[in-house]
Parts: C-alpha cells; sequence; structure tokens
C-alpha cells in the first residue's frame, strides 16, 4: 500500500510526463490531464483492486473506463508507471504507427485500455454494460469510470444515468471532473449545467462530493466512502471538484490550456515547478 507522499510524488512524475508528451508533438491535452493526475494515480495505485497483468474480460478485479479520452496524457502515463506497457513507450505519443494515439484506441491491443474513447458521452453507457456484465459472472468487484463536466452536456450521458438507477446497477462509481472549464470557456458561459449533485440524485443516484480533488487525502477518503455506497441498489457518483492545469501556475483555472501544448520555454518552466522524481522516460 502506498503512503502519501509516494502517491504526491509519482504525481509530480506524471505531470512530468504530460508536459514532455503533449510538448514533443506540439499537440495533446495539457489542462484536464493535469487535473485529474492525482485522481488517476491515486485510483490506480491504492483504491482500485487490480491483478497482475492485462485481459479483456477483467474477471477478479476491478476496471475503469476512460470517457473524457482527450485527457489521454494522465492516462498513459499513469498505465506506464503502473506497469501495464514500458515507461519509455510514452516517446511515442501521438506519432504515426504509435499505440499510445491522441485518443485511446483498442485496435493495438495497448494493456490498460479498454474502450477507445474521446467521442464524448459515450464511456458511462459501456461502464454500465461492464459493471452488469460483473453482476452476470457473479463477480463482486467494482467498475469505475471518469467524465468530464462539459460532457455532460452530451444526451447520450442522460439516457444512461437514467438506465443506471432503473436497472439497480450499483457496482458502479462514475467520476465527474468538475473542473468548470470546457475547449471553448467556462462551463457555465458555453451551456451551464446547474447543480450536477440534484440532477445526479432526481435521477435516482447516490452523489459525493470531494471538494479537494486535487488533494491524495481528500481522495481517498472521499473514494472511500463512495465504496460504503455501492451494493444498496443505487448507482454511485463521485463530483470531484478539481482545477485544470493543476500544477503549473500558468495553466490553472483557464481553459487555455485544454487542448494547447508548451512551448520550448513554457516546458521548462513547468518542469521546473515539478522536480524530477522517479526518473523521466
Amino acid at each position: 500500500m502506498a503512503s502519501t507522499q509516494q502517491l504526491e510524488d509519482l504525481t509530480t512524475q506524471v505531470r512530468r510526463d504530460i508536459l514532455r508528451m503533449v510538448h514533443k508533438v506540439n499537440s495533446g491535452h495539457p489542462g484536464g490531464s493535469l487535473g485529474c493526475a492525482e485522481f488517476l494515480v491515486t485510483l490506480y495505485n491504492q483504491i482500485m483492486d487490480r491483478k497482475e497483468g492485462f485481459d479483456m474480460d477483467g474477471l477478479g478485479e476491478d476496471l475503469f473506463f476512460l470517457s473524457n479520452g482527450h485527457i489521454s496524457p494522465v492516462y498513459y502515463s499513469v498505465l506506464a508507471r503502473a506497469g501495464y506497457f514500458p515507461v519509455e513507450e510514452l516517446n511515442t505519443f501521438r506519432l504515426i504507427d504509435s499505440r499510445l494515439q491522441g485518443h485511446p484506441t483498442t485496435h493495438e491491443g495497448l494493456p490498460g485500455v479498454r474502450i477507445a474513447s474521446g467521442s464524448l458521452g459515450q464511456g458511462l453507457s459501456v461502464a454500465l454494460g461492464a459493471a452488469e456484465a460483473k453482476k452476470l459472472n457473479g463477480c463482486k468487484h467494482l467498475i469505475y469510470s471518469l467524465h468530464g463536466d462539459g460532457e455532460l452536456q452530451e444526451g447520450q450521458n442522460w439516457e444512461a444515468i437514467m438506465y443506471a438507477s432503473a436497472k439497480k446497477v450499483d457496482n458502479i462509481i462514475a467520476t465527474v471532473d468538475l473542473n468548470g472549464q470546457q475547449i471553448d470557456g467556462a462551463t457555465d458561459d458555453v451551456l451551464p449545467m446547474g447543480s450536477l449533485k440534484a440532477k445526479f440524485e432526481a435521477f435516482g443516484w447516490s452523489v459525493l462530493t470531494i471538494e479537494e480533488g486535487n488533494n491524495i487525502d481528500a481522495i481517498l477518503k472521499g473514494m472511500d466512502q463512495a465504496k460504503l455506497l455501492t451494493g444498496n441498489g443505487k448507482p454511485v457518483c463521485v463530483l470531484l471538484k478539481t482545477v485544470m492545469g493543476n500544477g503549473v501556475d500558468f495553466m490553472m483555472h483557464t481553459h487555455e490550456w485544454h487542448g494547447k501544448a508548451p512551448n520550448d520555454d513554457q516546458l521548462a518552466e513547468g518542469l521546473s515547478q515539478n522536480a524530477e522524481t522517479l526518473g523521466d522516460y
């Protein structure tokens, strides 16, 4: 079991990976990736019950589905640092014939990736199917998923949200990255969502909010509470309040770094704010 300090050190290294990957190809999505670094590091290294190796049936372990697939840099870094594939492969991010495309894909068989994602709004439907398969297989493990707050403007989400409660899919924890930003600006300016807590509750979900979504101890506490809510006849939603671009001061609190790569000077500045902890690839 990793200590909080070990998780923080790994998060710092993941931030370095994100910056270097996006800078190298001058393409990618650093803002949301940085904002979700603490959560995904903690999920894979402390929260989920994972087995050795990787297979697509996923029996005997918790499973994770990334719906907002544009934050692939953080996903790839966390998977590599968790041992799913060599860390050195991060060098191939977004290159032709790479297994690490801009949005995760499955046709190249990258270990850890279970669905192609990035066409926003679809991930929850897939995660619910996996959750029901767990029940049919008599597997007691949980399904985790991650979604953007702006992504919830997609209507398919609400069909899935309605279905989950109607069918009592109570072995899923769907987390929403609540950073208030999307590609064109603040979510409240693009299309206000109102109270997501009230909406999910109205659709029959149990809802828990993690106010400090970039604090590892808060994430651990909140997700432990979320686990306790499973198995009670209701799906579980976690509203994770994060800061877009967290850990790199000039990228924080703005949509401008949703999909923009840092230049050489900006890379150097971002890396200087995140001292190497485990070794760059």
